[in-house]
C-alpha cells in the first residue's frame, strides 16, 4: 500500500518535493553537526546565553531533521540517513574549532538565510504538487527562522 494512494498526491510531482526535501535534509543535518560543535566549544564574553542557544537550536535542528525524514517518507522517498552522502550534496559547509560567539552567530545567520531562501523554493514546489501539508511546514520553518534571525540579529548588535 502506498501513502500517496491515500493522500492523493500526484507520484511525479511527489517526487519533486521529496528531491527538495533531501537536500534539505541534507543540510540540515550538516548545520545540526555544526551547531553542536559550536555548542561544545563556544569560549569568552556571552558564554552561558550562546551555550544553552546553541542547545536549543540543535534539538530545534534535531527535530526538523525528523520532521523532513518522515515528511520524504510519507510522499513515497527514502530518507538518506549517511553522512557520507549529506556532505556529498549538502550546501552548508561544516566548520570545526569555533570557539568566538560573533563567527558562530554569522554563521548560523548565513546558514538561515541559506534554509530560508531553500523553504520558500520548496514551498513553492510544494504547492505545484498541491501539497498543502508540505506547504505548512514550510510555512511554519520560516515564519520561526525569520523570527530567530531577527533575535540573533538584535543580540549581535553592539
Amino acid at each position: 500500500m502506498r501513502t500517496l494512494d491515500y493522500i492523493k498526491l500526484d507520484s511525479a510531482a511527489a517526487a519533486k518535493v521529496v528531491e527538495s526535501l533531501q537536500q534539505l535534509l541534507a543540510d540540515y543535518q550538516v548545520f545540526y553537526a555544526n551547531l553542536r560543535g559550536f555548542h561544545w566549544n563556544i569560549k569568552g564574553h556571552g558564554f552561558f546565553v550562546l551555550h544553552s542557544k546553541f542547545e536549543d537550536l540543535y534539538n530545534n535542528a534535531a527535530e526538523k531533521v525528523d520532521e523532513l525524514a518522515e515528511r520524504i517518507l510519507m510522499l513515497g522517498g527514502v530518507p538518506k540517513n549517511k553522512y557520507s552522502d549529506y556532505l556529498k550534496v549538502s550546501n552548508i559547509k561544516e566548520v570545526e574549532g569555533v570557539t568566538n560567539g560573533d563567527e558562530a552567530l554569522n554563521n548560523i545567520l548565513e546558514t538561515y538565510s541559506h534554509f530560508i531562501v531553500e523553504e520558500r523554493k520548496l514551498l513553492a514546489v510544494a504547492s505545484q504538487a498541491g501539497d498543502e501539508a508540505t506547504v505548512a511546514v514550510m510555512g511554519d520553518y520560516l515564519k520561526e527562522q525569520e523570527k530567530m534571525v531577527w533575535m540573533l540579529c538584535a543580540y549581535a548588535s553592539k
